[in-house]
């Protein structure tokens, strides 16, 4: 299949070459349907000129619009981020299982519950 070296170094040169070009058009139709600045006949232009011609559609796109595309990915991954440390602090108050179990032993040392209520309280706690 081979002759040479320099002919698998081709191979593989032209396979990732390949990858990489189908990389950058998915890229570019996610772009072309996230992106709330443009309207429905946009989206529908665009798409068709990157079915019809897929260089010159790919390459007009990222000289148009490449600017908007970073804007739209550091906008995403700033959501992302914050949907994260926001779960991250939600999840940081949650009480553990000790918390509410020392909780309920100082409410009936206080006598604010009786020993049947601590009972039945640590049970569902214990079972959840």
């Amino acid at each position: 299949m081979f002759n040479s070296l320099w002919d698998l170094f081709l191979y593989m040169m032209w396979f990732f070459l390949f990858v990489l070009w189908i990389w950058l058009v998915i890229t570019v139709f996610t772009d072309i349907f996230r992106s709330p600045d443009m309207s429905g006949w946009g989206k529908a232009g665009w798409s068709i000129l990157i079915i019809v011609l897929p260089y010159l559609g790919v390459f007009v796109y990222l000289i148009a619009r490449g600017r908007k595309m970073s804007e739209h990915a550091m906008t995403e991954a700033s959501e992302r981020d914050q949907a994260m440390r926001a779960y991250v602090r939600e999840a940081a108050n949650t009480p553990s299982t000790a918390d509410e179990l020392q909780r309920l032993a100082s409410l009936q040392r206080d006598g604010a519950i009786s020993e049947q209520e601590f009972a039945q309280a640590k049970a569902k706690l214990l079972a959840a």
